[in-house]
This record gives structure tokens, C-alpha cells and sequence, in this order.
């Protein structure tokens, strides 16, 4: 476990179903981003700083990733 993630403040997506392809959100004390698997909270969760988290989320938005 990181322990920067202890001090994170998680939030559900709103994209999160009833499929069960759930994530969370993390804002961490240090201003970067997390992001981690609801049901396997365990694996960790991938860390962003600003300037990457606006690429990922822009990227998301683009539909590069499919889905």
C-alpha cells in the first residue's frame, strides 16, 4: 500500500453501473490523482499528477482508450 493513499478522499464515477466495472477517484493531500478498481481495492491504484491527470481525462473524454 502507498501511504499516500491513506490520505486520499475517494469518489465513486458517476459511469460506475450495475455491471460491476466500477472505479474510484482519489484526491490525495500532495494535489495528485488517483485511480483504483472498486471491487479490488487492494492492487493499488494508479497515481497522476496534474498535467498527466488532464491528459488521462482528456483522453477518456476523446474515446481513446474504446469502450
Amino acid at each position: 500500500m502507498i501511504p499516500e493513499l491513506d490520505g486520499a478522499t475517494w469518489h465513486k464515477s458517476t459511469y460506475s453501473g450495475n455491471s460491476g466495472g466500477c472505479v474510484e477517484r482519489g484526491i490525495l493531500p500532495t494535489g495528485r490523482q488517483a485511480v483504483r478498481d472498486t471491487k479490488d481495492r487492494e492492487r493499488g491504484a494508479l497515481l497522476f499528477g496534474p498535467s498527466a491527470w488532464q491528459a488521462f481525462v482528456n483522453a477518456v473524454r476523446d474515446g481513446e482508450f474504446g469502450g
